[in-house]
């Protein structure tokens, strides 16, 4: 077998208070969060000088992660444009299951996030939506009505 499972996507963040806030209220668990450095990291990810503060957020059955990083040296680089629209080549967004959707989208809103498109039903399977959170991540919300 190639691999066992996914572990987890990493989020590169500027504002790390504010994207875990962002992610517990979508439902996730903060899982630890500390100081990430020296040579092994830099060796890892083909960085110099890194120092970083990283935290994990695991959704409730345990078995999906976001990871999200903060870097303090080197500074983190911004992507352009900063708020990409769907079609732009890359990693996009994360999907997430929901029981309710409108209810999610109210409390993400709360925080500071808008809709990128509409709420929208496809036929009678799910109710589908993007959110833009915080420094323009986008998560996909996906509410099953069977």
């Amino acid at each position: 077998m190639a691999i066992q499972r996914m572990d987890n996507v990493l989020i590169v963040v500027e504002d790390l208070d504010a994207v875990i806030a962002f992610f517990v209220e979508l439902g996730m668990e903060l899982e630890g969060r500390g100081p990430v450095e020296g040579r092994w990291v830099e060796r890892v990810i083909g960085v110099d000088d890194v120092r970083q503060e990283v935290a994990m957020l695991r959704t409730p059955d345990g078995q999906g992660k976001v990871e999200l990083a903060m870097f303090h040296t080197p500074k983190a680089i911004s992507p352009e444009p900063r708020d990409a629209p769907a079609n732009t080549l890359g990693l996009r967004r994360i999907m997430f299951a929901v029981d309710d959707i409108e209810d999610v989208v109210a409390r993400l809103r709360a925080r500071g996030a808008d809709l990128v498109g509409e709420l929208e039903r496809y036929e009678d399977i799910f109710r589908l939506c993007y959110v833009r959170g915080p420094e323009g991540i986008i998560v996909g919300l996906a509410e099953q009505l069977r």
